[in-house]
């Protein structure tokens, strides 16, 4: 019987060694494609945009003679909100001027993106300018 225990001891710890040296090989295996690997490390901060920041317009000191924009949106509201606007404006101020751009569209979603020279055109006559978003 103590024969037997003994073969049988023997016998585990061969097998627990030629286990562990095919453990060995693999880690050795692995480390040596680990040094052949290549990583690319990424920088975690967006590119820097090439245009310079500039602040926004200087607010307006008083709105008395000056020309004032509305651009009104496609909404169904939106242009009673800028009739109204208009008319308090004027009563405030009786010698501002203002000029009503209505961006028109085929979805009420979406804002007028055709006739941008026109855009241009209007917002460059302008002093300041309010948006009517409404609904």
């Amino acid at each position: 019987m103590r024969k037997c225990l003994l073969a049988l001891s023997l016998g585990m710890i061969a097998m627990l060694a030629a286990r562990d040296s095919s453990w060995a090989q693999q880690a050795a295996n692995a480390q040596s494609k680990a040094s052949e690997m290549q990583f690319e490390v990424l920088s975690p901060w967006a590119d820097v945009d090439p245009i310079p920041l500039r602040g926004i317009s200087p607010r307006l000191s008083s709105l008395a003679g000056k020309k004032i924009g509305l651009f009104v949106n496609p909404k169904r509201a939106a242009m009673p909100m800028a009739k109204s606007i208009e008319r308090r404006l004027k009563a405030e101020y009786p010698d501002i001027q203002t000029s009503i751009y209505h961006s028109v569209g085929a979805n009420v979603n979406e804002i007028e993106t055709e006739n941008k020279e026109k855009f241009t055109i209007w917002a460059k006559g302008l002093d300041a300018a309010i948006a009517v978003v409404a609904d």
